[in-house]
């Protein structure tokens, strides 16, 4: 061993990390600036130039860190995504011993609280697609947590016998749909249980959509009230239990 090989690294380290921290803190201040463009324009309208001119930095200097309009709004959707996943995940994991009933009532209800916090956020990823932008693989991952989350309560559901596995009848022309979906993260889930899943996923976020976007403005009143029984009808429902009052 050699002199060399024990001395120090702390010259050599330390720029390194400073850099890498002043990075971070400025690509964080890049991304919040673009949440609240996102909020005040819309995510069509977000601008690399905006966002520059908020921070007082030149354009040029932002487009080091993302080049393109896209690649800021990739780094949105994925940050959404994983924050809405992790509001799932955690939820779960605070019920992880519970029954399905209860798994999945706190997982409807993290999902639902982080979009009312988050509306902005909840558009950009489960709203219209944005003009001329096209998804790139980073975001299939993160996009993919919330709906993992719930498929696991869903084969936990089946495993331990709290839900019903139907009789067993597949349904012909989305039987490979299911089949990917199962080995996505469903494993041992036959297709009617599958199915099930699905109309009550799609339930979740068309009663999140409805109520953020103002769709049952006027109509209901007591939001609260209408989403723990929807949340109680679709319990019911994935478990292949008759509804009772």
């Amino acid at each position: 061993m050699t002199s060399t090989d024990t001395a120090p690294s702390t010259g050599t380290s330390a720029p390194r990390t400073a850099r890498a921290r002043a990075r971070a803190a400025l690509t964080a201040e890049i991304t919040d600036a673009a949440r609240r463009q996102l909020a005040e324009v819309g995510a069509a309208a977000l601008s690399v130039r905006a966002v520059a001119r908020e921070l007082g930095m030149a354009s040029s200097a932002v487009y080091r860190y993302f080049p393109s309009r896209d690649e800021l709004l990739t780094a949105l959707i994925v940050e959404a995504y994983d924050a809405v996943g992790a509001a799932a995940e955690q939820a779960d994991e605070g019920h992880r011993d519970e029954p399905t009933a209860i798994r999945w009532a706190a997982l409807a209800v993290a999902v639902r609280g982080w979009a009312s916090s988050h509306p902005n956020e909840y558009a950009l990823i489960y709203g219209s697609p944005v003009p001329g932008y096209a998804a790139p693989p980073d975001t299939i991952d993160p996009a993919a947590r919330p709906a993992l989350a719930f498929l696991r309560i869903v084969a936990d559901g089946v495993a331990r016998g709290e839900i019903d596995p139907g009789d067993g009848e597949a349904i012909s022309a989305l039987a490979g749909d299911f089949g990917g979906i199962r080995d996505g993260g469903a494993p041992g889930v036959p297709d009617e249980v599958v199915a099930r899943a699905l109309l009550v996923w799609t339930q979740l976020f068309g009663a999140i959509s409805f109520e953020l976007f103002g769709h049952l403005h006027n109509v209901i009143h007591d939001y609260d009230a209408l989403f723990a029984e929807l949340v109680r009808r679709t319990g019911a429902y994935l478990a292949g239990q008759e509804v009772r009052r």
